[in-house]
């Protein structure tokens, strides 16, 4: 069975992005590419004071990922498969969720031009979760840049989470109902997502792990 070369996966803060990429690099031998949101020196600003500084987070964000992708899709000898913890298109989830009208309209033309150059993955993983399953992850990780990350505001990214991927069309599609697995702690539920993701896919699929 043929993996993807380029898988992403995607979901609100808090939903394991990170610690399922590690893992999956490691089991299939794969190069990773992280998010580095800590690098962001906006970003704790942010939620202390959305309105004041939402469009600096976005910005920078915005050129970071772009850099990072430029600099990290070139061609590997090594690994025949590269794993992300983000999709560069979700980007403008949080930028409509954040900016205000204006703002948006300068961050649509920047996000255009660097659009172009993207490559697009092989199959988007989406970790669909609750929002008290999120904020129960965010509280655990206790990242310092997080402590003031608030239950509505997380409701509010999950909803336009949703929204982004109901109506996601670029590439194939894995939705997983997350909320009720823990992929971490239980090998079980880790070995069945692991055969999830390395099938073939097309168009918009539904994992729903019965509990």
């Amino acid at each position: 069975m043929k993996v993807p070369s380029y898988i992403c996966i995607e979901g609100v803060i808090g939903a394991g992005k990170t610690s399922l990429t590690r893992m999956l690099c490691e089991r299939l031998d794969a190069r990773a590419i992280y998010e580095k949101p800590e690098e962001n020196p906006f970003l704790a600003d942010f939620y202390r004071d959305p309105q004041r500084y939402a469009f600096q987070v976005q910005l920078f964000f915005l050129l970071s990922r772009y850099r990072q992708q430029q600099e990290s899709l070139q061609p590997d000898l090594f690994h025949e498969t590269t794993i992300s913890d983000y999709l560069f298109a979700k980007d403008r989830i949080f930028a409509h969720l954040n900016l205000e009208d204006r703002e948006l309209f300068l961050y649509d033309k920047i996000a255009s031009l660097l659009e172009q150059d993207i490559v697009k993955p092989d199959l988007v993983v989406y970790l669909q979760s609750s929002v008290e399953r999120l904020m129960s992850n965010i509280r655990k990780r206790n990242r310092n840049y997080e402590k003031e990350i608030s239950e509505e505001y997380i409701s509010s990214l999950n909803e336009a989470y949703n929204r982004f991927f109901f109506h996601y069309q670029e590439t194939p599609l894995l939705v997983v109902n997350s909320t009720a697995i823990d992929f971490v702690q239980n090998q079980g539920d880790f070995e069945e997502l692991v055969r999830q993701i390395v099938r073939p896919h097309s168009g918009i699929e539904y994992y729903s792990p019965a509990r």
